[in-house]
């Protein structure tokens, strides 16, 4: 079974709404993770469940913006799983406790470049809030034998009307905009200005044009590539890795001459958290674990926050994916931090237009 389809039998068995989320013997499923589709997999906490005997409860969301309103309405879990670019608006919005450092056994293995960006992991008083878990790429892929190598140098492509109806982006205003902000020359979206807002929102709606859909997670971008309704995608590296594994002809761009966009995802311990907190340490030292690393390299594609466990692993295969050397990495990249909240309010209200056609 590949690990994509393994992660849908896994997702079919554990996922769980909130109302459920408490209705389970006590173990391990007293701990409630909110989290995205995909990271119930087992073999990213193994630890957990051998101390346990039981996996977390595990809910999830689609986006950062709807896990943020989730929980403002009143959805209560002890762990949650935001990315770089929310983690300063969760926090302000006291919805997040600070982590206690000492009961995360493998704290000061965590990527010191990861660790070193302003305002992510900690704050400038020395609390902890966040800790990585994963990182890795939003950037072009697309199906050699429907597009050319040298069609593929440019992310413009996407606003090609060659590719009319063959192109899907995510819907998720973060990617969207990374997407058209590299397109418009602009590597840190942070100091973006009302007249590039003007020109990224106008290329948008140029892809618009030709977008079939807009994918919402793996599972639909997957079967959209493999049954041929696209030929372009501004996708992840898991979409890659699984794909290019099953035989499909694609490639993954990350050396456009625009660039690519970067992002960090980890794990909170929230503010209400309803469970055990001995269970939700646990569970983060689990997931930190280095032996971890390979099976998240190897099958999502995606790089692991514990540097020590990255360290160990064979060079070729993290040449392979593109984690070698996090300075050039990250050299080519918008990295997507958290802007201000006017301009992501903005940013919203804007995206949904442009998916209405307007």
């Amino acid at each position: 079974m590949t690990s994509m389809l393994r992660r849908l039998a896994l997702a079919a068995v554990v996922t769980i709404g909130a109302g459920a989320a408490f209705a389970l013997a006590e173990g391990g499923g007293d701990l409630v993770v909110f989290d995205w589709s995909g990271y119930e997999d087992p073999l990213l906490h193994p630890a957990y469940t051998a101390k346990y005997g039981a996996e977390p409860s595990f809910s999830f969301f689609g986006d950062e913006d709807e896990a943020f309103e989730k929980m403002r309405a009143g959805f209560k879990a002890d762990i949650a799983h935001p990315c770089s670019q929310s983690v300063v608006k969760w926090r302000e919005a006291g919805l997040l406790q600070p982590l206690d450092t000492s009961r995360i056994a493998g704290w000061k293995d965590l990527n010191p470049g990861i660790m070193a960006m302003k305002d992510l992991a900690t704050t400038a008083d020395g609390k902890a809030w966040f800790m990585p878990f994963d990182w890795g790429n939003t950037s072009l892929l697309y199906r050699t034998d429907k597009v050319t190598a040298d069609e593929a140098q440019s992310l413009k492509i996407f606003a090609d009307p060659k590719f009319k109806g063959r192109v899907t982006i995510g819907d998720n205003v973060d990617d969207a905009y990374a997407l058209a902000s590299l397109v418009i020359g602009l590597k840190d979206w942070t100091k973006m200005t009302d007249e590039q807002f003007s020109q990224a929102s106008a290329f948008l709606r140029d892809v618009h044009k030709n977008i079939r859909f807009y994918w919402t997670d793996d599972t639909d971008l997957n079967q959209a590539f493999t049954g041929n309704e696209v030929d372009l995608v501004w996708g992840w590296n898991e979409t890659y890795v699984t794909l290019k594994g099953q035989g499909l002809p694609i490639e993954m761009n990350r050396n456009t001459r625009e660039g690519l966009s970067t992002w960090v995802c980890g794990y909170v311990l929230m503010k209400d958290a309803p469970g055990k907190l001995d269970q939700a340490y646990y569970f983060l030292n689990a997931v930190n674990a280095p032996d971890v690393s390979e099976y998240m390299v190897k099958t999502f594609g995606y790089g692991h926050g514990n540097s020590a466990g990255m360290a160990a692993m064979d060079q070729k295969l993290l040449t392979e994916r593109g984690f070698d050397n996090l300075d050039k990495f990250l050299d080519k990249t918008l990295f997507q931090q958290p802007v201000a909240p006017e301009l992501k309010q903005r940013m919203v209200a804007e995206f949904e237009k442009i998916k209405a056609g307007y």
